[in-house]
């Protein structure tokens, strides 16, 4: 087939059931069967070319029902491809020009159009101009369609030269500070430049001398403006505003100290002894959002930043949408694609921004990394929006994971699969692709590789292990060492009444200690277990102490006999391990 391996995989899920196939279509696939009449087929096809070409191109599938699953999606089609592509051609303008050809599928004759993304900019014969948002196309206004003609021929507002050549010396200071911060001896050496020397190394003056836009804003008496909220709650009145304007480094450092101000920390104690120190919302992850805010907003329109920041949750608002191409279904995997290249080229050199686009890599993992929701990431109505949840983060999933390795620790994907499954028992290739932003074949690479011994994080269920994709699920040590991080793992009465009786068959006496390490419990859970035991005379107390760490119990008048089957198979020294699996075989 024409169409590339994840195209062709998606069509075998709706063949198998697992999807219809509106719900396989992507930013890059759409189904589509033929219409009641073959002038309202050509006209829908052209819409639909217009829309892939108007953004990231990819394939349309003619012949399949969108609403169906199985094979009864599959309904062919009787179009002829080149009569289709001059169709196409005549509907468009200019004309796009696409590549139809004829497939068969399990037999079934298709019609395959392959769209690439065109550097020109298409519209229907009415001047109407479409492109994807998603799985839907929408007609785009004036400010978006100029929008996506200036990323198209890759015009950079900020290598402009600048209306005001006005720059300040405490901009130059702010700079300088951040280069002698480095660990880098290149970018320190920086900081001994002259103010015109270290523009030019910046890339922000032209050949004649002159500021560039980039400079303007970066160091500039009117480069940037932000404004700053802080509310008790996210719905309330603003206890504190600061409107600031200035240059970008000003205007940046100052938001950071206002945000700090306001920082909350939460103690965290690991296993070892070691104090760790939770912040509310991690600094790395603000200022990945600050930045880009602040050096990816449309420059053409006199709109501030916006930072609204209260305990429980922060927003950082920019103005300008996503960039053409970009959206935040592909913002984790896209290739870094700023909006002003030569500001973003001047901020890397500053250290800033990452350097190959890994800031919002960064961001959704340290979310996780602090026990925390990931960010919520919108572009409507003009603008770009970054929810981040503060409040009590999750310790348990902030402790283990800082018990794991660095790369452990470092790897986005196995913090969004660990995230997801805090959440969803089980999870596959197919479901995890939308939240990896992968193919499924990168996804299930993926997932064999946490799936390893080396990594242990997920296992694939008993009954599918030898499936192609299989189903995972957490492995049950790391389900034990979340606790109630995984609520749908929470011990049940009836668990913890087998645990403990199988605990003391083995054993023949049990302490609240004890109970503690079998269940991933405080104290008080572990008393609140013991006790409801005994008020079912299960278990009775043994030990003389009555209070404290030194109590005992051991086996009551009500203690479950031993199932005669059970005791012909039980094992010494394998009760309670054969318990801890059964409870996690599907």
């Amino acid at each position: 087939m024409v169409f590339s391996r994840e195209v062709v995989d998606t069509m075998e899920a709706v063949w198998a059931g697992h999807r219809t196939a509106a719900e396989a279509e992507s930013q890059i696939l759409d189904f589509k069967e033929d219409a009641p009449s073959e002038r309202e087929t050509w006209r829908e096809m052209a819409e639909t070319c217009l829309c892939l070409a108007n953004t990231d191109g990819g394939w349309i599938v003619q012949g399949v029902r969108d609403a169906s699953t199985g094979p009864d999606a599959f309904l062919g089609t009787k179009l002829d491809p080149e009569l289709l592509r001059a169709r196409v051609r005549d509907l468009t303008r200019p004309a796009l020009d696409i590549a139809p050809s004829e497939e068969y599928f399990h037999g079934i004759r298709l019609i395959v159009v392959s769209v690439e993304p065109s550097e020109e900019f298409h519209s229907d014969t009415k001047g109407r101009a479409p492109r994807r948002y998603g799985r839907e196309c929408h007609p785009m206004d004036p400010v978006e369609q100029r929008r996506l003609r200036e990323g198209r021929t890759s015009f950079d507002h900020s290598a402009q030269v600048a209306s005001e050549q006005n720059l300040l010396p405490q901009a130059f200071d702010s700079a300088r500070r951040l280069l002698r911060a480095s660990l880098g001896p290149e970018k320190r050496a920086l900081a001994l430049l002259s103010d015109e020397d270290l523009c030019r190394a910046l890339g922000a003056l032209d050949d004649r001398g002159g500021y560039r836009r980039a400079a303007q804003t970066l160091l500039g008496e009117d480069g940037s403006s932000l404004v700053y909220q802080y509310k008790d709650t996210p719905g309330g009145e603003p206890r504190q505003i600061e409107r600031l304007s200035g240059p970008l480094l000003v205007v940046y450092e100052r938001v950071m100290e206002l945000i700090r101000a306001h920082r909350r920390l939460i103690p965290l104690t690991l296993p070892t002894g070691q104090q760790l120190q939770i912040e509310d919302f991690p600094e790395l992850v603000v200022r990945e959002a600050v930045t880009n805010a602040l050096m990816h907003r449309d420059l053409t329109v006199n709109l501030p930043v916006v930072v609204e920041h209260s305990p429980n949750v922060m927003a950082v608002v920019s103005p300008g949408p996503l960039v053409a191409g970009i959206e935040p279904t592909n913002i984790l995997t896209h290739p870094s694609k700023p909006r002003n290249p030569l500001l973003a080229k001047a901020c890397r050199v500053l250290e800033l921004a990452e350097e190959i686009g890994r800031g919002v890599d960064r961001m959704y993992r340290e979310m996780v990394r602090t026990g925390r929701p990931t960010p919520e990431i919108t572009s409507e109505n003009g603008y770009v929006r970054v929810t981040l949840a503060g409040g009590a983060p999750d310790l348990h999933i902030a402790r283990y994971v800082a018990q794991q390795s660095d790369s452990f620790r470092d790897d986005t994907d196995a913090m969004l699969v660990l995230f997801k499954l805090c959440s969803s028992r089980t999870i596959t290739a197919s479901s995890m692709s939308v939240l990896l932003q992968k193919s499924e074949h990168e996804t299930e690479a993926s997932l064999k590789s946490l799936a390893s011994d080396q990594v242990a994080l997920i296992e694939p269920t008993r009954e599918t292990v030898r499936r192609v994709h299989p189903t995972y699920r957490l492995r049950p040590d790391v389900v034990r060492a979340l606790g109630t991080a995984v609520p749908y793992a929470r011990n049940t009465s009836s668990d913890a009444e087998q645990r403990v009786v199988a605990h003391l068959r083995e054993y023949g006496r049990i302490t609240n200690s004890t109970v503690q390490n079998l269940f991933n419990v405080r104290v008080d859970r572990a008393n609140q277990i013991l006790r409801d035991l005994r008020d079912r005379n299960i278990i009775v107390r043994t030990s003389n102490a009555t209070r404290g760490p030194s109590v005992e119990y051991g086996i009551g008048t009500n203690f479950p006999p031993l199932r005669k089957q059970a005791r012909r198979a039980a094992q010494p020294g394998q009760g309670i391990l054969n318990l801890k699996s059964s409870l996690w075989e599907e």
